[in-house]
């Protein structure tokens, strides 16, 4: 019954501390896409513009109409005010700013992002939706593969440097800790250079070659070769200082006196590496990690431009040079919604890793 009522307040606590973390991730949330819903539309100027662009395409459609060549002046422009006015009311126009920029930050938080300005998806369509939806993927397989690629192969580095302390090469990754300074576009654009130009053996950009391959596995290939610059641009931008940071970390545990007593008792050396060295350094490793991975979220618009990937980030940057504020709008908040969702898996973590985070009287 002891461990029973424990286990329950465990639990009430875990609760609590994620209750309270998603509270104050939807209101950050909140926050940022009201404030972009007021700079996307300039305080109520693109509105404007979309009135006076309404005026004018329905006066051209009234005028270019052969059925109205006999009216008076008079009734035609009647007929024009009337059809620009019940087009103003239908998209809520005639309502202050500031009451249709809660209805937007409304619709934008639950993902009801109407129809598009200027722009539409490969399929045609002006839905928000359909447009991030198509883009999405592309977004996800592009950074979470670099990812993954970058946090096992840095941990492996890190072990393995961790036990060879002072060596060339781990002089060597710490010289090139300071590299990872610059953003992985920057040397997107010099793997551009060397490997599509110079030596041209990858392409320069894109996601698949055109026409793209009838064949799946043709297809998926093609995909593979399209990614490996991209994807290589980013591991060479967060590999070395990911190695250094985590040998740090293995070093400093791993002269731990529970490590050496596990060490003189003759135990295997990765059992000690796995039981008495990686376990209690997971906890860094995870928030490095998620934080890396923010940074590259943060990242995406000017990293898929380099390499024109269809991503969420080159339709941000599309959206923005068409002032298309719907498009702008839903891909902030998918955006924040994915960076959301990386703090809140870091919470998770964090709260089952170690349980101190979750506060409360024990």
């Amino acid at each position: 019954m002891t461990a029973t009522n424990t286990l329950a307040r465990n639990l009430g606590r875990l609760s609590l501390f994620l209750g309270k973390r998603v509270l104050a991730l939807l209101v950050t949330i909140t926050i940022g896409v009201y404030l972009t819903i007021w700079i996307a539309n300039m305080g109520g100027k693109v509105d404007e513009i979309r009135e006076l662009q309404i005026r004018t395409s329905v006066a051209q459609e009234v005028r270019n109409n052969p059925a109205n060549n006999d009216l008076p002046p008079n009734e035609r422009n009647q007929l024009i005010q009337e059809r620009v006015q019940n087009e103003i009311q239908r998209l809520g126009l005639d309502e202050p700013f500031i009451y249709r920029s809660g209805d937007y930050l409304a619709r934008a938080m639950s993902l009801r992002l109407g129809r598009a300005q200027n722009m539409s998806s490969d399929a045609g369509s002006r839905q928000v939706y359909a447009i991030i939806g198509e883009r999405l993927p592309a977004t996800l397989l592009l950074f979470g593969t670099a990812n993954l690629i970058v946090f096992f192969l840095a941990v492996g580095a890190a072990l393995r440097l961790s036990r060879r302390y002072g060596s060339r090469l781990d002089r060597t990754v710490i010289g090139l800790a300071p590299s990872s300074a610059a953003p992985g576009w920057f040397y997107g654009i010099f793997l551009i250079l060397i490997f599509a130009f110079i030596w041209p053996m990858l392409p320069a950009g894109g996601m698949v070659r055109v026409p793209p391959p009838d064949n799946d596995w043709a297809y998926a290939l093609s995909v593979a070769k399209h990614m490996v610059l991209p994807v290589a641009a980013m591991v060479v931008s967060q590999i070395f200082i990911a190695i250094y940071s985590w040998r740090t970390f293995f070093l400093i545990h791993s002269s731990e006196d529970y490590v050496e007593m596990a060490r003189a008792k003759g135990l295997p050396e990765r059992l000690i590496e796995r039981r008495y060295i990686l376990r209690p350094t997971l906890l860094p490793i995870v928030t490095n990690f998620l934080l890396m991975l923010i940074g590259l979220w943060s990242g995406a618009i000017i990293l898929e431009q380099v390499f024109n990937w269809p991503g969420l980030g080159t339709l941000l940057f599309q959206a923005i040079g068409q002032r298309d504020t719907p498009v702008i709008i839903g891909g902030v908040v998918i955006f924040a919604y994915l960076l959301a969702v990386t703090v809140f898996l870091l919470d998770i973590l964090y709260a089952i890793l170690d349980p101190r985070v979750r506060g409360g009287p024990k």
